[in-house]
């Protein structure tokens, strides 16, 4: 039997909110497999509404800039990091930040490797990073680069503490009609953060994977085997609800459908990023 260690229990019990007992009986049964084990607790039905996004595991900010083109606009947001919130907040680091998300916009790279080699100054983003973390004493890391463009671009900074710059970043691609909502949807995604855009993006295998949850899930409740199509069909849906943007109960008014929100305008929304720091 594989030895079960107190951080693969300790890591179950986060991300299933199951009892002690239940974690580790599940743990020895999948020999010490954290993914098979977590597949069990979910099928028995043990497994209570875990934590959407763990802890931070590294301070930072985020910061973001909009260029408009002749028939389109870009979207640069950057993840910028440091080991604690007292260099996040200080100035210093904050205008560091925003140097680079200018240096990186103006280059047009698409992710971190490119962005380092750009030019700051007479110097890198790289050896200006380097540089500051020797002033400011902490390792500093330009750990995400994401542009996002399309007809229409919407930004949005979120502060998970008012003392500190935002630590969640949103941009949501548009055609021009969704306009006046893709602000509120850009807001929603900071607090839902779904996984796809819509039901059609989540991959087969994902799919597969879920129904056979919902499936087992319903066998071992005792439902009954003719029943159980019907069910595992509203638990899919209830999947997709909770996972799937245009699904989702709009935050603002949980009583419509982000997909219903946008349909008012007759517009659409092309697609979506968002992170947020330390996740």
């Amino acid at each position: 039997m594989a030895e079960i260690n107190k951080a693969d229990i300790k890591a179950l019990r986060d991300r299933t909110g199951a009892g002690l007992s239940d974690v580790k009986k599940a743990l020895e049964e999948a020999e010490g497999d954290i993914e098979v084990a977590l597949d069990a607790i979910r099928k028995r039905g043990l497994a209570k509404a875990a934590k959407r996004e763990g802890n931070t595991a590294k301070e930072g900010m985020v910061a973001v800039r909009i260029d408009d083109l002749t028939d389109k606009q870009i979207a640069t947001l950057i993840e910028l990091n440091a080991e604690t919130d007292f260099v996040v907040k200080n100035a210093k680091f904050i205008a560091l930040a925003n140097d680079v998300l200018n240096a990186v916009a103006d280059s047009g790279a698409e992710d971190t490797e490119a962005a380092l080699a750009v030019p700051l100054g007479a110097r890198t983003v790289n050896d200006a990073i380097t540089e500051a973390s020797g002033v400011m004493g902490e390792r500093i890391a330009l750990s995400r680069v994401i542009r996002v463009q399309g007809e229409n671009v919407t930004t949005y900074l979120h502060h998970t503490s008012p003392d500190l710059p935002p630590s969640i970043g949103v941009i949501v691609a548009h055609d021009a009609a969704a306009a006046p909502v893709a602000k509120d949807i850009a807001r929603h995604i900071a607090f839902a953060n779904p996984q796809w855009l819509v039901r059609e993006d989540v991959p087969a295998e994902i799919v597969a994977h879920e129904t056979e949850i919902a499936r087992e899930t319903s066998i071992n409740e005792g439902k009954p085997e003719a029943a159980l199509p019907k069910i595992v069909e509203g638990r899919m849906n209830g999947f997709y609800k909770e996972n799937v943007l245009t699904e989702q109960p709009l935050a603002q008014d949980s009583k419509t459908s982000v997909a219903q929100h946008v349909a008012t305008t007759g517009g659409k929304i092309t697609g979506y990023h968002r992170i947020r720091v330390g996740s």
